[in-house]
């Protein structure tokens, strides 16, 4: 397991995408919480990428301080989905606490996933959003331009997060324009991300979320086979390396942004 570095006792951090309802956390989810609670993990956001996971997540909810949840049809199990589950997010969008719709979006880096078949999809869980006046978590690969294009002509405003955020400075202006804060995670920790690591060096800090997408995305150095929740640390700690603000300054204003896009306490 990853250690942080900073240890004072305000660091408190929220992971914004996390997907610990994935069956690889099936042996050890329970300690992980209890693991988190210690070293200051606060909060977590966990995803619905499908509908048999939605009712999965809602449980943790109710039995795991801290836990917050969103639903939705994540373009990547494109075959999974029914046109039933459109009107099934509807229902379960009505019943609280529910944070957000998603992890929703565009995905055009899969060749093999139908792109008219994705912003149908897409378009209709923006408006279940809409109508419900909830913001959404935003899954886009290679997709930003239309994202925006979407969003802005169906005259979303309720915001959200971009995961694992990869656009250009201009896009992120323009998400932030829509009231959108942007995930960044293990991308963020190899040096190799040039890009990236200058996007998370010269954005607003108030645009900045911390997320680890475990069980995926692992930071550079993790000797797992997969990423948990824990690393956020390791997340953070490029993110301190990389800014001027304190950790403390960070670990607070990232974990209150969380907490702004999602509307949670």
């Amino acid at each position: 397991m990853f250690k942080p570095k900073h240890k004072a006792p305000n660091i408190r951090l929220f992971d914004s995408h996390c997907h610990l309802d994935f069956p690889v956390f099936d042996n050890d989810r329970d300690a992980i919480f209890e693991q988190m609670r210690k070293v200051g993990i606060e909060g977590v956001l966990i995803p619905g990428v499908k509908k048999e996971n939605w009712r999965f997540i809602r449980q943790l909810a109710a039995i795991k301080p801290g836990v917050h949840v969103a639903l939705g049809l994540h373009p990547m199990f494109l075959k999974e989905h029914r046109k039933e589950h459109i009107h099934d997010l509807e229902l379960a969008a009505g019943i609280k606490p529910l944070a957000a719709i998603g992890e929703i979006g565009l995905d055009y880096y899969e060749k093999n996933l139908d792109r008219k078949v994705q912003i149908a999809l897409f378009k209709a869980q923006v408006e279940i959003a809409k109508s419900c006046k909830l913001p959404i978590v935003l899954h886009v690969r290679k997709a930003h331009e239309d994202v925006l294009l979407y969003l802005k002509t169906m005259k979303f405003q309720e915001g959200g997060i971009v995961h694992a955020f990869n656009g250009s400075m201009q896009q992120a202006e323009r998400y932030r324009e829509l009231g959108f804060k942007l995930g960044f995670g293990g991308a963020m920790t190899y040096e190799r991300s040039v890009k990236l690591r200058e996007l998370a060096k010269n954005l607003l800090l108030s645009d900045i979320v911390l997320e680890t997408d475990a069980p995926d995305m692992m930071p550079a150095g993790c000797e797992k086979d997969h990423n948990s929740p824990l690393n956020i640390f390791q997340n953070f700690n490029t993110l301190v390396e990389l800014r001027n603000e304190s950790a403390e300054e960070i670990a607070q204003q990232t974990t209150q942004n969380s907490r702004v896009a999602l509307r949670v306490s």
